[in-house]
């Protein structure tokens, strides 16, 4: 028995399979991100998916995107998009899946494993086609910051122009930055920070991540319980805390929190997210510079939303913003490209 939207249409579920995180939406309003460590429990993926299926209530059809083939439990990508298709295939129990490929198609699942280059990290396509309907007219530009990644993704004429298709054709061209609010390391964006009037070089060693710099800034909430949300991904298992947060950035110098203020906290996280949107700063000048005329509109979404606004200050940028929380809701926009994979394949009939 098929199941109706409101507008008396099949309810196709749009899904984002990310080597962190799992997240889904019915283009119409409803989504959920789930965190979900791919790379230590890669047979647990299809219960994973059965389990944010079942919360999504009847759907059905599946049209999916995914980055997860990246993560270093696949030997290849080839690898990581057929163990995902196949995830994804059992937790739909015979509902039909979609896949969407960088190229712009949704092709059926035998054929996105035949060619598993195009349908890998397929998500920014779709997010950026979706995002290209909202301003049919002239230039823009899409700025995407997720909890890993950072996606800068031109626009014109309501269609995406990306200067590369695969994850090293985008990285080299500055499309996607290799940065994000939430997991990626502190080591990775300072070699110090400052203490007691001094720079300290930083450990290289995976002890706090940008999640700790915001908390501490109170861009990103709290969140205090252990396993639950964002405390998922912090470096030590412990909340994401203020204290915590506190203690994680202190043993980025080999110090504790007795040997590390709040203030003194407060002051590295400044440093870590000053860093953070200097790296983005010189990667979306690099993007700018290719485009024949300035974006008058730039779309921002995901966790990072904050962060985009703060880039677009500082490159002193005069232009309109769309937010897709502001638009959509908060939901929506950290599981924007599941949001825009159901909006796509409803546009194309698919079912």
């Amino acid at each position: 028995m098929q199941t109706t939207d409101i507008l008396g249409t099949m309810r196709i579920l749009g899904l984002d399979i990310g080597g962190a995180n799992l997240k889904a939406a019915d283009g119409l309003g409803f989504a959920v991100t789930r965190p979900f460590a791919l790379w230590k429990d890669p047979q647990g993926l299809t219960a994973a998916i059965g389990q944010l299926l079942a919360a999504c209530g009847p759907a059905d059809a599946i049209a999916l995107t995914m980055t997860g083939e990246l993560a270093d439990c696949y030997s290849t990508k080839a690898e990581g998009v057929a163990a995902i298709v196949a995830a994804v295939c059992a937790a739909a129990e015979g509902r039909p899946v979609w896949v969407y490929l960088v190229d712009g198609r949704f092709v059926a699942t035998q054929e996105a494993v035949a060619e598993p280059l195009l349908a890998a990290a397929s998500n920014w396509r779709a997010l950026a086609a979706f995002a290209g309907s909202l301003v049919p007219q002239g230039a823009a530009l899409l700025l995407d910051i997720g909890s890993t990644t950072t996606d800068l993704i031109p626009l014109e004429g309501g269609q995406p122009r990306p200067a590369g298709l695969t994850d090293p054709e985008r990285l080299a061209c500055g499309e996607l930055v290799y940065t994000g609010v939430v997991r990626t390391p502190v080591c990775g964006l300072v070699g110090s920070l400052p203490w007691r009037g001094r720079r300290v070089p930083v450990a290289q060693e995976w002890f706090a991540t940008t999640l700790d710099a915001y908390v501490l800034l109170g861009d990103v909430a709290e969140e205090p319980a252990v396993g639950v949300g964002l405390s998922c991904h912090t470096a030590d298992g412990r909340p994401a805390t203020i204290a915590c947060a506190q203690a994680r950035l202190a043993r980025t110098i080999c110090a504790d929190s007795s040997m590390f203020t709040l203030e003194e906290a407060h002051a590295g996280a400044r440093a870590v997210s000053a860093a953070q949107l200097a790296l983005l700063a010189r990667q979306a000048r690099l993007v700018l510079s290719r485009l024949a005329e300035p974006p008058g509109v730039v779309i921002v979404s995901g966790q990072g939303e904050f962060l985009a606004r703060r880039l677009i200050e500082r490159l002193r940028l005069g232009v309109q913003i769309v937010s897709l929380a502001d638009t959509l809701g908060t939901n929506v926009s950290e599981a924007a490209a599941a949001h825009a994979a159901a909006v796509l394949a409803r546009r194309q009939g698919l079912g």
